[in-house]
């Protein structure tokens, strides 16, 4: 069955097709959690709750832009979210001040990116939060641009300008990180 049905019966009650509906997308976002995040297990994390959420809230997914671009904004919004949850409960336990910048001896190459990934993108929702979405959805989701400009409702030149602005401020903040 193809992806389009197994959402269409899924939407229209059928639990089974809703149960293979998640076994298939599952691989989907747990990729896309692992973007952002460095450990396995941690996306193995968001990507259960994203696949809850996606269960509870399939009917809010309108047609309007692909099945993929839906679930890989709730994707990288739990990852997102995952990892702030993560970031406070270490503050919290007492555990000592995270550091700005990932430790290279303690540390993977790739995990350390994602960690200064994850702060620069932290500071950017803080500063520019109307360009997160379009630039999560192409640089860490891979849409294409005229598929964002439908999830975000925005028009495809805003979409550009947004992802211009979002990419800049990124660069700028992952190179003082170096």
């Amino acid at each position: 069955m193809s992806l389009p049905e197994l959402v269409a019966r899924a939407r229209s009650g059928d639990r089974d097709a809703l149960e293979d509906l998640l076994g298939v997308i599952r691989p989907l976002l747990v990729r896309r959690c692992s973007r952002f995040l460095p450990h396995i297990d941690d996306a193995e994390e968001a990507a259960q709750d994203a696949l809850v959420a996606i269960a509870r809230n399939l009917n809010g997914y309108t047609g309007s832009g692909s099945f993929e671009g839906w679930v890989t904004v709730i994707a990288s919004n739990r990852a997102r979210m995952t990892y702030r949850r993560l970031r406070r409960r270490a503050v919290e336990s007492g555990a000592a001040e995270l550091p700005e910048t990932a430790d290279p001896r303690t540390t993977s190459v790739v995990a350390g990116t994602r960690l200064d990934l994850m702060e620069a993108l932290t500071e950017l929702e803080r500063s520019k939060p109307q360009v997160v979405e379009p630039f999560v959805l192409r640089d860490l989701g891979s849409l294409p641009y005229d598929e964002i400009a439908v999830i975000t409702g925005t028009s495809l030149a805003t979409v550009r300008e947004r992802i211009h602005v979002a990419r800049k401020f990124m660069r700028s903040a992952l190179i003082t990180k170096l």
